[in-house]
């Protein structure tokens, strides 16, 4: 990985790995690009919602240098507009949990200032780093 350690998993153990976490089923996704279109942060980011599904499924383990998945909020948007059910939401989350799992954090929120970013950003951060 670029911006933080060398994380060592082959494409195969990312999606399993991400499919065993979150409890989804990756591939059931067509991108259709529903997640995308309610994304409430999608112009932050630097991989949209469904791009993330696609760099999954194609093994592109670079995925977890990705920016969105801290700026996911977990409002569920993306889940809702899903039309095969699959929850974005726990996706992101699984990838978080890949990296914090091996001692990668990109997120420093006393770094961060309130006009940074939006105020239900930040309170989604502390959840993920508290639980």
């Amino acid at each position: 990985m670029d911006k933080m350690g060398k994380i060592d998993l082959s494409a195969k153990e990312l999606q399993e790995e991400v499919e065993a976490l979150s409890g989804q089923r990756v591939f059931a996704c067509y991108h259709c690009g529903k997640c995308t279109a309610g994304c409430p942060f999608a112009s932050e980011m630097d991989l949209t919602p469904r791009q993330v599904l696609e760099y999954i499924m194609e093994g592109r383990v670079e995925v977890l240098n990705s920016r969105t998945i801290w700026l996911c909020a977990a409002c569920f948007t993306c889940t809702v507009r899903c039309p095969n059910g699959i929850d974005i939401a726990r996706v992101m989350e699984a990838l978080r949990q890949i990296l914090l799992r091996r001692g990668e954090d990109s997120l420093d929120l006393a770094s961060l200032g309130e006009e940074e970013l939006p105020q239900i950003a930040l309170v989604a951060g502390a959840r993920k780093l508290i639980g």
